[in-house]
């Protein structure tokens, strides 16, 4: 492979990138009826919801953050619509049938309640321009009408042979060239009719209760899984970059960006020591992870400079740290729009792992996320698994301004624990090597994995990491880290293991998008 192809898109009026160019056309169509970021934004996540089963849906969660003429705040605002266990959670009966960490799949209490459609009316709510009738019909005529069967999607559809209750997809032909989701339309039209209570306690709701056997009450249905929160936010490199505070990881993309700025990163990409510095920075950023991140932790005191500082002081510019002796003791997507008015959103939506935890709420078309493998099961852990806690999130979605607050850029990617090593490599190349967003999604990358993991879990352990490298990155990257003591892999052609990146730039000619080639049918479209 010699590299990825990818082409700045320019939109005077509008920019939607998603990873399918069926659902960045439904954000790009409810731009062209007048509505805003926000309303495209719902539409093309509502779209993804139909088109993407094997990455998001429905029954997953959602982050966003908005910003612009539209948002009345100085500061953007941020969207935690992460849902939470239900009042049945047990981490003690979990723990007598013999489980040290959350069942992975094929156990309905590794979901949480589904905040994404919270997300969605809130959102909304607060931001929309259209009805909502108008923002979700380009997702419903896909659901009711056919869209078309993407490669990733006939490629995974084999996984769900073993699931009950989701006819639409585990009945579906991998070699046609439709699909349709009849259970998905109605859920949406019910969403058109009720709002949130006619999906959490309507049709949905009533088979979520019936599947979850005491895991969830009326009551965890009845409370909305979305929250208005302060945004967390670091200047790096001339700039304020922002995310969503824990139980988000986001953190960790500032907290990189940081140590990798003071740790002197050079301005060429190409060169071994960036690569070098950038894989360290993200180590020094997320060793201690597992012990720190859960609902209720201090994201300011995550970022604090003094601390970040310190933990530059330790990179060798010549040598990997041991990280270990510092120590105390899939399935998502990400997406952005821009309007001509210069609003923009980042969000991001979650099934965690492929198709979640493989529970379908039978007739709904709708699989339930898995995102609670991100919960411990040691006793006392401050992420235990337990009744109303949000699990600790991988979603990491970013937004950057300027430091007098204009709205400079939107950005993120899918892949598990690797989404802030992913945008720590965007920013370094936006904000301090200025290449342009067709350059920075078309680069290669690195990622740091474990060997047999899951990409849930890069961080515990003992700090034995791997870094990947893409095939058409630079020499000097894998002789650079090499010599510096990484245990260097340069991986085959992956279309997942690197991410599926988009980014928006908001110049003063208007946005500029682009989307990632690896999602293969992704695509940034101008309204």
């Amino acid at each position: 492979m010699s590299g990825w192809s990818t082409e700045s898109v320019p939109g005077p009026n509008g920019v939607v990138c998603s990873v399918d160019r069926q659902a960045s056309a439904c954000g790009v169509a409810v731009l062209q009826a007048g509505g805003n970021a926000v309303d495209a934004a719902v539409a093309t996540s509502a779209a993804l919801a139909v088109t993407t089963p094997h990455m998001c849906g429905m029954g997953g969660d959602l982050f966003a953050l908005v910003h612009g003429p539209l948002n009345a705040d100085a500061e953007p605002a941020v969207l935690n619509s992460s849902g939470r266990a239900g009042s049945g959670a047990d981490p003690d009966r979990l723990r007598s049938e013999g489980n040290t960490t959350m069942p992975f799949r094929g156990d309905v209490r590794s979901a949480p309640v589904p905040g994404c459609v919270d997300g969605w009316t809130t959102l909304h709510g607060r931001f929309g321009a259209l009805p909502l009738a108008d923002v979700l019909a380009p997702a419903i005529a896909l659901a009711e009408d056919g869209s078309s069967l993407s490669p990733l999607l006939a490629f995974t559809l084999s996984m769900l042979e073993a699931v009950e209750g989701c006819e639409e997809l585990t009945g579906a032909d991998p070699d046609a060239a439709e699909i349709r989701r009849p259970g998905v339309a109605r859920m949406l039209r019910a969403v058109v009719a009720e709002g949130r209570d006619g999906f959490y306690r309507g049709e949905f709701g009533e088979g979520l209760l019936a599947v979850g056997h005491g895991e969830y009450t009326e009551d965890d249905l009845a409370r909305s899984q979305a929250e208005w929160v302060p945004g967390l936010a670091l200047d790096v490199w001339g700039h304020r970059v922002w995310t969503v505070p824990p139980n988000s990881q986001g953190y960790l993309s500032l907290a990189g960006a940081r140590i990798a700025e003071r740790a002197g990163l050079p301005f060429d990409p190409a060169d071994g020591l960036w690569a070098h510095l950038t894989v360290e920075a993200a180590r020094m950023a997320g060793f201690d992870r597992p012990d720190l991140l859960h609902d209720r932790a201090d994201g300011t005191a995550l970022i604090a400079p003094d601390r970040l500082d310190q933990r530059a002081a330790r990179i060798d510019p010549d040598r990997a740290a041991d990280v270990a002796s510092l120590a105390a003791g899939g399935g998502t997507i990400f997406m952005c729009t821009a309007d001509g008015a210069g609003n923009a959103v980042s969000l991001i939506q979650s099934n965690a792992s492929g198709f979640g935890c493989h529970v379908a709420v039978p007739g709904s078309g709708v699989l339930l996320h898995n995102r609670g493998i991100g919960f411990s099961l040691r006793p006392g852990h401050p992420a235990e698994y337990g009744p109303g806690r949000r699990p600790p999130h991988t979603l990491s979605p970013a937004l950057v301004t300027t430091t007098d607050g204009r709205l400079r850029t939107v950005l993120g990617s899918m892949g598990g624990d690797s989404q802030p090593q992913i945008v720590l490599q965007m920013l370094a190349r936006l904000l301090h090597a200025g290449e342009d967003p067709g350059t920075i999604i078309g680069a290669p990358r690195w990622v740091l994995g474990r060997d047999g993991g899951s990409g849930f879990d890069v961080w515990e352990g003992d700090g034995d990491t791997h870094v990947r490298i893409e095939t058409h990155a630079p020499d000097a990257w894998e002789d650079g880290l090499a010599r510096r003591g990484h245990d260097v892999r340069r991986a085959e052609s992956d279309v997942a293991g690197f991410g599926h990146a988009h980014l928006i730039d908001l110049t003063p000619d208007g946005p500029v998008g682009a989307s990632d080639p690896r999602a293969i049918v992704g695509a940034a479209l101008p309204a």
